[in-house]
This record gives C-alpha cells, structure tokens and sequence, in this order.
C-alpha cells in the first residue's frame, strides 16, 4: 500500500505543477474557459491512466502537453459542426496591459483551423521549436513551417480590419 500511495502523491505533485500552463494552453487553443478545463481534466486523466509512460518520458512536460494537443485536436474533429455562441466573449483572465487588442488576437485567433491554432500557440505564445512543435502534434517540421505561415497571414488579414480597435479610436 505503500507504494501505490507514494505513486498516488507522486502523480497529484505532478499534477499540481503543470495543470496550469496546461490550461493556459488549452484556453489559447479553444478559446473557451470551460472546454479548456475540461480538455486538462481529460487530459490529467489520461496521465494518471498512463503515468508509467509518462514518467519514462525524456522530457514528461512536454509529453504531457503533446496529449493535450492531441486531445484538443480530437475534440474539434468530433465536433466541427457543434455551435459556437459568438455574442458573448470568453471569459478573460485580469491583469492584460490591452484588453481590446487581447480580445481582438483572441477572437482572430478562434477564426483558424484548429492545427493551425495549435501551432500558432505552440510556436508563438509557449516559444516552442519548430521540432518541439511538430513532436508535439505529431507533424513534420514543414508541415508546421507552412501552417505558421498560413495561420500568420490569416492572423495578419483578421487583424488588418481591426486597426481602429488597436488604435483605441
């Protein structure tokens, strides 16, 4: 009993240390308060069930997020058609220098496929490597080179049109 209540501590200190730049993440990548805790709790689950692997693991915090990408990428392929409530913004964290720009970047954001999302916010906002990227979702390095470009345009377009919202007029 020993052992599995040492394995059980060890799992939840685990736990602890990187469910929240795990939820940060998913938040960056659904935009959705509740679905983004809902992506860590599958995700954490998923740690417990597997932590022998994930504990094997060269670097276990970036494996364990590589199961939160694939998790949010499965979700968004089972529910492309689901609806999306566009009147009411997602709930915000306080403290942002600009809300209006970090409201817009957001919103732009929701605009792209969900691989490109997630490689805008791997690469960009976590400052991930093109390979640590592409490890992580399970892409080749070119893959994610050409899916940074197209989603930075398609960013770059959506918030060409919001130039008055940036410039607070």
């Amino acid at each position: 009993m020993r052992r599995a209540a040492r394995r059980t501590e060890e799992i939840e200190e685990f736990m602890r240390t990187v469910s929240p730049a795990l939820f940060r993440s998913a938040l960056l990548v659904c935009g959705d308060h509740h679905l983004a805790e809902d992506l860590v709790q599958t995700t954490l689950g998923k740690v417990f069930v597997s932590w022998g692997r994930v504990r094997r693991a060269d670097h276990p915090t970036a494996y364990v997020r590589a199961m939160l990408m694939r998790t949010y990428l499965s979700h968004a392929r089972l529910h492309r058609a689901s609806e999306r409530p566009t009147d009411e913004l997602p709930e915000q964290a306080t403290g942002a220098h600009d809300p209006a720009l970090r409201l817009t970047l957001v919103h732009a954001l929701a605009q792209l496929p969900p691989r490109d999302r997630a490689v805008v916010v791997l690469r960009y906002w976590e400052d991930r490597s093109v390979a640590q990227t592409a490890a992580e979702l399970g892409l080749s390095q070119g893959n994610v080179r050409i899916r940074s470009m197209r989603a930075l345009k398609s960013l770059r377009g959506a918030l060409a049109g919001e130039q008055d919202i940036l410039a607070g007029k």
